[in-house]
């Protein structure tokens, strides 16, 4: 299958992917994943990408377009794959258009995971990361620690991030709303869009996507 996931910041797309993706046996395929691997290995898109986030710009489609594609075009997506973070846009949804029909190949479903806007700043905002290792990370809420302000695994100091703060996370919000949520119209108009509630415990919100993409393709 062919599958692109979106949903607004902290509606759990990052770890859907990853069970979804090992599920249906096909690479997960992210952009933060994409400018990592690229940055890293220094290739020409990793250098243009690097060059615009030094500089504290935001890296045009055109680079994050040419990265899906290279991507995409190796053996493991051959079958399928499940894309987390592209298209961010309708210029970059319309592009991945352009690239399959090249293939002669098309989308199987846009995963829609919906989530309240208050639940979405209270998952974000709640999140305590650990000074020592920022792999301990704490939820006031859903995973607090034994001890307020401390780190269960190291004793190490937990504090919230400029970026998980309600101000900024309602900002990354608007950003969602305006840049990335068309899309989900654009595919609507297609036929494409399934939606699920991003609600409940990992595994139920898993199970939910695997019955709606089976459904889809049934279909």
């Amino acid at each position: 299958m062919r599958i692109v996931l979106v949903g607004p910041p902290g509606a759990g797309k990052g770890t859907q992917a990853a069970f979804l993706a090992k599920n249906l046996s096909i690479p997960h395929i992210s952009t933060g994943d994409l400018f990592r691997a690229n940055i890293s290995q220094g290739t020409d898109l990793g250098k243009q990408a690097r060059a615009y986030m030094d500089a504290g710009q935001l890296v045009p489609d055109e680079v994050t377009i040419a990265m899906a594609k290279d991507r995409m075009s190796q053996p493991d997506a051959e079958n399928g794959f499940l894309l987390d973070g592209f298209p961010r846009n309708v210029g970059q949804a319309e592009a991945l258009d352009e690239m399959l029909l090249g293939e002669g190949v098309k989308l199987d479903a846009v995963l829609d995971l919906e989530v309240p806007e208050d639940e979405v700043v209270k998952r974000i905002a709640g999140r305590r990361i650990c000074r020592n290792d920022s792999a301990h990370v704490f939820h006031v809420t859903y995973n607090p620690p034994k001890t307020e302000g401390v780190c269960d695994a190291c004793g190490g100091e937990l504090y919230q991030r400029d970026d998980d703060t309600e101000e900024t996370v309602r900002t990354r919000l608007e950003v969602y709303h305006t840049q990335t949520e068309p899309i989900i119209d654009y595919y609507r108009s297609q036929g494409l869009v399934v939606t699920i509630s991003a609600l409940g415990k990992v595994t139920e919100v898993t199970e939910r996507a695997m019955d709606a993409l089976k459904k889809s393709d049934e279909g």
